[in-house]
This record gives C-alpha cells, structure tokens and sequence, in this order.
C-alpha cells in the first residue's frame, strides 16, 4: 500500500467517490494507492484533495513525510 493508500485507510475515503468527483479512473486511483512505483501527479494530488475537502499541502506532507535532502 503507498501514503495515498494508507491515508485513503485512515480518513476512510471511498475510492469511488474520489474518481467520481475528481474524473480520475477507478483503476488509477487504485493504481496511485497499491503500487509503490506509480507516480502520482501534481494535478491528480491536488484533485484529489479538492475531493476530501483538505488542503493540498496537508495531503502533500503526509505523501512525503520521510523525505529528507540527500547529505552533500
């Protein structure tokens, strides 16, 4: 499961209604949340938190908590 997925988990969204609301297919949605190597786009993250009714930044944060600069 990715941070997508695991915050998917957490708010209990439905997936459905994400792709409903956002215009995102069913079947990328379920890609963005299950697979570790798809990318998930600025628009399809910023669509999406349009559709929680959140801030982007918030979905944002929690997408990339861990992220750290690589030491020179």
């Amino acid at each position: 499961m990715t941070r997508l997925g695991l915050f998917f988990a957490k708010k209990s969204v439905n997936k459905s209604e994400i792709s409903r609301k956002t215009g995102i297919s069913r079947a990328r949605i379920s890609e963005l949340t299950l697979n570790e190597s798809t990318k998930l786009r600025a628009d399809e993250l910023y669509l999406i938190a349009l559709a929680m009714d959140i801030k982007p930044c918030e979905l944002l944060e929690f997408i990339c908590e861990g992220l750290k600069l690589v030491k020179d």
